[in-house]
């Protein structure tokens, strides 16, 4: 319970109605767009001696500096045990937390003593900047550890509370996921739907294959959800579509491994809605078996990703299932082997099973391993779908959530293998500039100009031969004309060629007085009709 806040961002907490719980303080800066990353190691030498019997377990502690004055913890190191002159491991963090991007903003660094209690005692502290340690690259910096009360006792033989050594600082700049698909790479994706018995008879409303004319099915969904998103980092947007745990027509052999379009040559299918057709006329073709092995599935989109190990393309197999998986060893197996591959693999859960298998391939906990084999790197990601299914029946906003999810950590994982690989991204393509008009030589726009001006004419004099009855054709083509111009269908200059063959004059709209119009009507359609007076000849204002 938050029930008030004050202006400098501490809010106050109030759990026990006459007991204060204490403070939070929120504190917010404006974050830079700096892409920059550092790699720092420091030493000590000769800190103080802070244990009775034993030396020193020293760590420190990085503070920045923010905008009012205060400090904000960044990044503490590892304790070094019972060391007077500790070496900490290199760590790399970005500038961005490290200072904002400001490279001249006060860094604090404090020296620790670890204790077990957490009462970890003082040793000293300095203080720096990212510009002065940018500046360090080629040689040791060395920093004076100083203890102000120690100091401030005036105690004439204190100089210091040992050095600290700022061994290395190597900056590199951040890439991300988008600078390497701009840069070309392509990513694949597969999909692997879960076929087996146990989703229940697809005819009945309480499977969960069932197709509903009225709503998606979960594992629809799913699929919807994750591959609309993907599909749009493919270019050619073409998928291969697989399923496992099927008895396939016509000798109704189990297979782990088929294509959902019928075709195991060819198992693409055009964009998510090409897969959602594929795996709608499975569902009426195959018969839902067992069990459920997601190893011949993994190998399937490893073996395409051994062929392109060179940054240019990166795959991602999406497995929906509903249980228990029942090739545990061989799935692991196939996991660490394809951790040193360009892949990821999202599994999400359907149903109301327990998923404990999948939660144990997932890797966040503890990194998967076959054999005494751990995985280089984690590459799979699980979800269960049940988790994020919106209680009040909004389907879109389920989907979305699982999508968010799902694909929180494929960045990462793909730009895990990119750094440990050493993959830079391509070359930026070349902006896009239209291509210019062809050159067309003056003396033919001329005769093109002159071929449609002699149209118009030809068409203006078809008017009049068939107004010449009426005994007043000059002004009626002169009101076709005046007709054309207000209806946009010819500009001024086709009316000045047509006029140029009636003689000299001005014409209508330049004499004086103005004609007086009278009203006329052609197929319906009114027009202005001219005085006899003021019949059409050249005008010399119009002349091109």
């Amino acid at each position: 319970m938050l029930p008030c806040a004050s202006k400098d961002g501490s809010v106050c907490l109030s759990g026990i109605p006459g007991k204060k719980c204490g403070t939070i303080i929120v504190r917010a800066e404006e974050l830079s767009n700096c892409r920059e990353s550092v790699m720092l190691q420091f030493c000590g030498n000769k800190l103080d001696k802070k244990d009775f019997f034993g030396k020193s377990d020293p760590f420190l502690v990085f503070y920045r500096s923010n905008e009012d004055g205060s400090y904000t913890i960044c990044h503490k190191t590892e304790v070094v045990k019972n060391n007077l002159d500790p070496v900490w491991q290199a760590f790399k963090i970005p500038v961005r937390a490290l200072c904002n991007g400001d490279y001249d903003r006060s860094i604090k660094v404090e020296v620790y003593d670890w204790d077990r209690d957490g009462g970890h005692d003082f040793i000293g502290e300095f203080s720096t900047s990212y510009r002065e340690m940018s500046r360090s690259q080629s040689q040791f910096h060395i920093y004076e550890v100083l203890n102000p009360k120690k100091k401030g006792k005036k105690k004439k033989k204190y100089q210091n509370s040992g050095t600290v050594t700022l061994l290395s600082c190597l900056v590199d700049t951040e890439l991300s996921f988008l600078d390497y698909i701009r840069g070309g790479t392509q990513i694949n994706f597969t999909v692997a739907i879960d076929f087996t018995a146990s989703n229940g008879n697809p005819s009945q409303p309480t499977s969960l294959h069932y197709m509903s004319p009225y709503q998606l099915n979960n594992y629809a969904m799913a699929l919807r959800a994750v591959g609309e998103i993907i599909q749009d980092y493919d270019s050619d947007k073409m998928f291969p579509a697989l399923g496992f745990g099927a008895k396939l027509p016509p000798d109704g052999r189990v297979s782990h491994e088929f294509a959902l379009n019928g075709n195991p040559q060819n198992p693409y299918c055009n964009g998510i809605e090409g897969v959602m057709e594929a795996y709608y006329q499975s569902l009426k073709s195959v018969r839902l078996y067992g069990p459920t092995h997601f190893s011949p599935v993994i190998n399937h989109v490893a073996r395409y990703a051994s062929a392109v190990m060179d940054g240019s393309q990166y795959f991602i197999l999406l497995i929906i299932s509903d249980g228990v998986i029942t090739d545990m060893a061989q799935t692991k197996e196939s996991i660490v082997n394809a951790a040193s591959l360009p892949m990821s693999i999202i599994i999400v859960g359907v149903g109301p099973a327990e998923f404990d298998e999948m939660i144990e391939l997932d890797g966040d906990e503890e990194r998967i391993s076959s054999q005494g084999r751990y995985a280089e790197r984690d590459i799979v990601q699980f979800v269960p779908f049940r988790d994020y299914i919106d209680r009040r029946g909004n389907h879109i906003l389920s989907m979305a959530r699982l999508a968010k999810e799902v694909l929180a950590e494929i960045p990462d994982q793909f730009l895990s293998y990119m750094r440990t690989r050493g993959i830079k991204p391509g070359p930026l393509p070349p902006p896009y500039t239209p291509c210019p008009p062809p050159a067309i030589h003056p003396l033919l726009t001329r005769r093109l100009l002159e071929h449609v001006a002699n149209l118009a004419c030809s068409l203006m004099l078809h008017f009049r031969e068939r107004l010449a009855a009426s005994g007043d054709a000059d002004n009626h083509e002169w009101a076709l004309a005046s007709t054309f111009m207000k209806e946009g269908l010819f500009p001024n200059w086709m009316k000045v060629r047509f006029l140029k063959g009636r003689g000299g004059g001005l014409c209508p709209s330049h004499t004086n007085p103005p004609p007086q119009p009278l009203p006329c009507s052609i197929k319906n359609k009114p027009i202005t009709r001219l005085k006899s007076s003021h019949a059409p000849t050249f005008c010399p204002v119009h002349l091109p």
